[in-house]
């Protein structure tokens, strides 16, 4: 039985938001300990652990098929690799920073300084697009402490909160990429494995939609009831159900998150009661 091979991270800030991803796909995986290879009890897939940085190339060379990595370790490793789905989760930035007391006005202002990073690619293609001359000085690990030490007068590095950074004595002043976890996959893929990707990614897809929107229920005057319903177009339109209660009725529909609060004031606004807002597990169109 041919099986799709996947590639996730074996620790780290990836790996578990991958692992719940395939189970909220429905995809039973056990992880066990310490182990670097497993099946899906109830879907063809393979799941190898590995180190992130190690994916892009285990994917290019086809020893994985599909792969979750961050898309900063994509584009800097330059391999070739298809880039299938943005997953949502895993979200930071690569930012350029100096030490506090230093002014920064733009990144004309790194002009001749040496700036330490484990992304010595991205960094590089950066300062060619700016036309900045700089001095690159590539290390792994531990980059925060560079300035401190006298290694550099900046650092490029991954930034999610910017604590790392204020307890190092250093301030945020560019983002070169905002990145977050991708799936990948082999550039020569057979027929029947890029059926199965095609399976795995409709059900990423659904959980990814239903993440991004909330299932409404209300009860609408009949008198406001087309105001009401213009509010909430749902995925074509509301349902609307009659009440017990005369001049009354039940309105369900799909709201997008980022809409959510704007739309709920505007529901009272026009005379909507009882609003209850669920969660909704899979959301397929």
């Amino acid at each position: 039985m041919i099986k799709l091979r996947m590639a996730i991270q074996k620790s780290g800030r990836l790996h578990d938001d991958s692992m719940k991803l395939l189970k909220e796909c429905g995809i039973d995986i056990n992880n066990g300990v310490n182990k670097l290879k497993t099946e899906a009890s109830n879907f063809p897939l393979e799941v190898f652990f590995l180190r992130d940085d190690d994916i892009p190339q285990y994917v290019e060379d086809g020893v994985a098929d599909i792969g979750i990595v961050g898309e900063n370790v994509v584009l800097e490793k330059q391999r070739q690799v298809n880039e299938v789905e943005k997953l949502g989760f895993g979200k930071c930035r690569l930012s350029v920073a100096v030490s506090k007391g230093v002014s920064y006005q733009s990144s004309k202002d790194l002009s001749g300084l040496k700036i330490a990073t484990s992304y010595p690619v991205i960094v590089k293609d950066f300062l060619k697009k700016n036309n900045i001359a700089a001095d690159i000085h590539e290390i792994s690990g531990s980059v925060e402490i560079a300035p401190g030490i006298g290694l550099s007068n900046a650092i490029c590095d991954l930034v999610s909160s910017g604590s790392t950074l204020f307890m190092n004595g250093l301030k945020e002043v560019e983002v070169i990429l905002k990145s977050e976890a991708v799936l990948i996959s082999n550039q020569k893929l057979s027929l029947e494995l890029e059926q199965l990707l095609q399976k795995l990614l409709f059900r990423i897809q659904a959980v990814k939609k239903a993440k991004n929107n909330k299932y409404i229920l209300l009860n609408a005057p009949n008198n406001n009831l087309e105001a009401i319903c213009k509010l909430l177009p749902g995925m074509k339109s509301p349902t609307v159900l009659p009440l017990a209660d005369q001049g009354w009725s039940s309105v369900h529909s799909v709201v997008n998150e980022n809409d959510f609060w704007d739309i709920i004031e505007s529901l009272k606004e026009n005379g909507a009661e009882g609003i209850l807002v669920v969660p909704i597990e899979k959301m397929i169109i």
